[in-house]
């Protein structure tokens, strides 16, 4: 990835304008800004939430708070808590996720 026309910013996720995703269980809330070709996310998944797809986007993602069990397509699962994150390239590995608790989340795609 080469970041380049992005002029220094400062962004205050709190008064970016959420949109709501429904899961095959619960919700997810979406605050969204592009740059360029660049999609930054502050994401929360409720308690409960499960995708009802399989993502082939690449994504770096940061788990903020809560947990998020990540699942990719040949069965291999991973565990992000707080601090923890996971990078995955363009079309690379189906994954998916779920929470029991609820996550808030940090994404760069």
């Amino acid at each position: 990835m080469k970041m380049t026309g992005i002029p220094f910013g400062v962004t205050d996720w709190a008064a970016v304008e959420p949109t709501e995703r429904r899961g095959e269980s619960g919700w997810a809330s979406w605050r969204t800004r592009q740059f360029g070709e660049l999609r930054v996310r502050m994401v929360e998944y409720s308690p409960g939430y499960s995708a009802d797809h399989w993502c082939s986007k690449g994504h770096i993602l940061l788990c903020l708070e809560g947990e998020l069990h990540t699942e990719l397509a040949d069965g291999r699962t991973f565990l992000l808590t707080p601090g923890v994150s996971y990078q995955v390239a363009d079309g690379a590995e189906p994954h998916r996720s779920r929470t029991a608790i609820g996550a808030r989340l940090f994404v760069v795609d």
